[in-house]
């Protein structure tokens, strides 16, 4: 992904809009994406999602489409009940690109969530049934979930478990054991608590959503930080 990510790079730094298919945003290499000609966009679907699609474009265009939605799945009433891996099962039997299939999530009534792009979000939409059972489809957005809120917090430190626990607003020892379990990650990587975060950063809590660091907007008379968070649950 290394050698591919820096292609990627120098083509949306020539004036062109590339992305990638669905991968791993764990092997995203983001020390890459620091570049003050491209700007670039991660999506997946859900704030905490673990396969993204990265597009890169020129810094100026102020904005593109992700190309990425989500979609609702609903089965019809009666017959065995689906678990997530009877639903994926029966979805693998599509034979959809892998490439353009991203998280599948489960939804309490026997819905699924799922996010898809490119001729598998399109075969998704025209789904009528699915493993002889009918279904009923709905496209819910890109970003399933309660939406970001763009927060104000003072901090004491830029340590990722101070951050991360006052930006998602619980305890530092909840916040600890997220981390203990490899549940948070700093831009894609496995977090540690001594970790610092910087502007530009993304901080994500599997169970929580993901913190995008905006700025440090100014340091107080005490010597604490007020930060600027971008917070997508």
């Amino acid at each position: 992904m290394k050698q591919k990510l820096s292609t990627l790079v120098a083509q949306a730094r020539g004036g062109r809009v590339v992305r990638t298919p669905f991968v791993d945003g764990d092997e995203i290499d983001r020390r890459l994406l620091q570049d003050d000609e491209v700007h670039h966009k991660f999506a997946g679907g859900f704030p905490d999602a673990r396969r993204v699609i990265l597009t890169l474009y020129p810094a100026h265009i102020p904005e593109v489409d992700s190309g990425v939605g989500v979609w609702r799945v609903t089965p019809a009433p009666g017959g065995p009940g689906w678990d997530l891996q009877d639903f994926a099962v029966q979805l693998r039997r599509l034979e959809l690109n892998e490439e353009q299939l991203g998280d599948i999530r489960e939804e309490r009534g026997g819905a699924f969530l799922i996010a898809a792009a490119g001729k598998a979000a399109q075969a998704i939409e025209a789904l009528t049934e699915l493993g002889g059972r009918e279904v009923e489809v709905e496209e819910v957005g890109e970003t399933a979930g309660k939406g970001s809120k763009v927060r104000e917090v003072v901090v004491p430190s830029m340590r990722v478990d101070v951050v991360g626990a006052k930006g998602f607003g619980v305890s530092r020892a909840y916040f600890q054991q997220g981390i203990d379990g490899g549940k948070v990650r700093l831009n894609g990587q496995p977090a540690r608590s001594s970790s610092e975060i910087r502007e530009g950063d993304s901080l994500s809590a599997e169970g929580l959503g993901r913190i995008d660091f905006k700025r440090v907007v100014n340091e107080t008379r005490r010597g604490n930080f007020k930060v600027e968070l971008d917070v997508h649950r």
